[in-house]
């Protein structure tokens, strides 16, 4: 059963949910996005969330002090990366949070993506999406099977096609958003729906 991360949480009412069905993850969106979130408010949600659920902070290109200041204030338990960051970037982060800080580096998944080249990343994590969040599907046959290191599997996912994903990709994670929500806000009904099936 690959662990749960529930991505763009921006309301008290959102925690609320988060703590009732206790997803592994749930992600701070920092970035430009109808989802974005304060460093302010983000801290202030963290606060209510329950301990064991780790909170991962969405950079595109942020200045590394940025997310050094939301991990040591401990806003943010993981970074994931969506822009160009590259290694040396993330040896950067490491090195600077004596190696504690847990990085996922996503890839946006093309026909000319060749995952091999990540196997090396001093990333913890890839994910493996259609484009930055945009809640589309992309062609999975392009997910090489015998990839080692540990993935999350994003884009499009919902309630119809999740198991299929995880079945055939045995992805570590699965990270759902725009899925789980009516008129941009996040929807009880549909995160309950989604552990249910993920937990069978």
């Amino acid at each position: 059963m690959p662990k749960i991360k529930i991505c763009g949480i921006r309301q008290n009412k959102d925690i609320n949910i988060i703590n009732k069905y206790k997803p592994d993850y749930i992600g701070f969106v920092f970035a430009k996005s109808k989802r974005k979130i304060t460093h302010q408010k983000a801290k202030e949600l963290k606060e209510k969330l329950n301990p064991n659920i780790k909170s991962v902070g969405v950079f595109v290109n942020a200045p590394i002090e940025e997310i050094l200041q939301l991990y040591n204030n401990q806003t943010i338990d993981m970074a994931q990366l969506h822009g160009n960051e590259n290694e040396e970037y993330i040896k950067n982060l490491k090195e600077k949070t004596n190696n504690k800080l847990k990085i996922i580096n996503a890839i946006e998944m093309q026909k000319t993506t060749d995952l091999t080249k990540y196997e090396k990343t001093k990333a913890d994590y890839l994910l493996l999406d259609s484009g930055k969040g945009s809640g589309k599907t992309f062609d999975w046959q392009l997910i090489n099977k015998n990839i080692e290191k540990d993935f999350f599997l994003a884009g499009g996912l919902n309630a119809n096609n999740i198991q299929e994903a995880i079945n055939e990709f045995h992805p570590y994670a699965v990270d759902l958003s725009s899925a789980l929500e009516t008129n941009d806000y996040k929807d009880e009904n549909k995160i309950k729906e989604i552990m249910e099936i993920i937990n069978e």
